[in-house]
């Protein structure tokens, strides 16, 4: 029978060997095929594996869910059930309402709104370089899979969350705010330039916004993210004309 799966946190041939030798090693499997560009692993075995033996398999950096399953004779086997977009995308909205409510109560006596954007834009960068900097040696492998420059530029992955520090905290102190504005259009264009990409070409990829810490799919969400931030930039550059 064979079953196929997709499997995150893949980001170079070392993954796809290191993947391919811990699925091989399993009873009951026959062979292995890994596929680092779609990021999935064809999996021909003599009996059924549960997805957690899989799991359990592989280093914490990979996660595998089942992505269709057959056997030779066309027979359909049971599996788990992929999780949901949305329970998997949940640490990533809980953290955009915790920075909307704190944004709000900074700007909240007298309202602001273009306090409330700024104080937005700094928390973004400096809670999303945190996760960024807990893993600052695999985040680089990841954003290189869709950000174009870090993919022609492999120094820009590792300066990367850096530059997010940098800008946080020129929108929180109120500090070339301009420039601030005009590098985030630059920096996040880029990114979202190669999100785009990524999603028309329904990759499935790992998501590299909350470094790799937090195992998150490439989805729609990080588009629109990262489209929030560049468009309160043009808002907030356009008023200073």
């Amino acid at each position: 029978m064979i079953h196929t799966y997709n499997v995150t946190g893949m980001t170079c041939n070392g993954c796809k060997v290191s993947v391919k030798k811990a699925l091989s090693a399993l009873q009951d499997v026959d062979k292995v095929d890994v596929d680092l560009s779609n990021s999935t692993a064809t999996i021909t075995m003599k009996n059924y594996i549960e997805e957690s033996t899989l799991q359990n398999a592989l280093s914490e950096k990979y996660t595998i869910t089942e992505q269709n399953t057959k056997n030779v004779i066309g027979t359909t086997q049971p599996y788990n059930e992929k999780k949901s977009e949305l329970k998997q995308l949940f640490p990533l909205f809980l953290i955009f309402v915790y920075i909307i409510i704190a944004s709000i109560l900074l700007n909240i006596k007298p309202w602001n709104t273009d306090g409330f954007m700024l104080d937005f834009m700094g928390l973004f960068y400096i809670i999303f370089s945190f996760f960024k900097l807990l893993d600052l040696k695999g985040f680089p492998q990841s954003f290189k899979m869709y950000d174009p420059l870090a993919k022609a530029l492999p120094a820009y992955g590792w300066v990367y969350p850096f530059i997010e520090v940098a800008l946080g905290l020129m929108f929180l102190m109120r500090f070339q705010v301009n420039i601030a504005l005009i590098s985030t259009l630059i920096v996040l264009g880029i990114t979202t330039f190669g999100v785009t990409k990524t999603l028309l070409d329904k990759k499935s990829i790992q998501c590299a916004c909350l470094g790799t810490a937090l195992k998150l799919p490439m989805t729609k969400a990080t588009f629109i993210e990262n489209s929030i931030m560049i468009i309160m930039a043009f808002i907030m550059l356009f008023k200073t004309i």
